[in-house]
């Protein structure tokens, strides 16, 4: 069982930047894919990114390719999703979530675990 917890949400004005952290508890991440979910107000949820466990290999969708960053941090068992240049398209709530896999993950049904969320609002 793994229990996750997002955190660095916030209001940023466009351009700006936001560090999104998943903090797990009750398991190691590093055994984990994790994945990075946005869901715009009136959209469904959509994978941003998904790191896996076996080499780290990343996917970044198109929307936030080349302007972000998905790492791991062991030591503190936590994943964080750096996001740059900031678009008022990005707002939403952000949500991490688990699966034991060894490869990554793109839908949502293939996650097993997943956090509460946190709101991310763009906007000058």
């Amino acid at each position: 069982q793994v229990q996750l917890v997002e955190s660095g949400g916030g209001l940023v004005q466009p351009g700006g930047s936001l560090r999104l952290s998943c903090a797990a508890s009750g398991s190691a991440l590093n055994y984990y894919t994790i994945g990075w979910f946005r869901q715009a107000p009136g959209k469904e949820r959509e994978v941003i990114s998904s790191i896996a466990s076996y080499d780290d290999y990343t996917y970044y969708a198109d929307s936030i390719a080349g302007r972000s960053t998905t790492a791991r941090d062991n030591a503190k068992n936590t994943v964080y999703l750096q996001m740059n240049k900031l678009k008022p398209e990005d707002t939403g709530v952000y949500y991490c979530a688990a699966v034991a896999s060894d490869m990554i993950a793109t839908v949502p049904e293939e996650y097993a675990y997943w956090g509460q969320g946190t709101q991310v609002t763009v906007s000058s």
